[in-house]
């Protein structure tokens, strides 16, 4: 049977983004408002609603030998000017705090470390 147009789908919407106004942020270095180096986001934790909760930073080692995964607020995390890949993330956090932070592993539930202890724990599923 032959589609027509009443029964075509509707096309998807497009919203465009200019350069300057939104960055990807998997990679980015994160530094402490100290300007010490806090490690890079390698994830970014979502809610069941898709609202970003927090991220997950590879912190400390070198060359990815002795570094080990944290969760933090996404709200302690500022995006000042991050322009190109080379720009870092500050993080609202002492380097000592993030090192004091329990590891995040995968499937487990996972302390989020917050500067302003904003950040609700997310219900289990019933």
């Amino acid at each position: 049977m032959p589609v027509t147009p009443k029964d075509a789908a509707p096309p998807p919407s497009v919203t465009i983004i200019g350069a300057s106004d939104a960055h990807g942020v998997l990679g980015r270095d994160v530094r402490s408002a100290a300007d010490e180096d806090m490690g890079r986001i390698v994830d970014v934790i979502v809610d069941r609603d898709g609202h970003v909760r927090a991220a997950v930073i590879d912190f400390g080692g070198f060359l990815g030998v002795g570094s080990r995964k944290i969760v933090v607020d996404w709200n302690a995390m500022r995006f000042g000017k991050i322009a190109n890949k080379k720009d870092s993330i500050t993080l609202e956090l002492t380097k000592a705090q993030v090192a004091a932070a329990p590891e995040y592993k995968e499937d487990t539930p996972m302390v989020v470390l917050g500067a302003s202890g904003s950040l609700q724990p997310l219900q289990a599923i019933q």
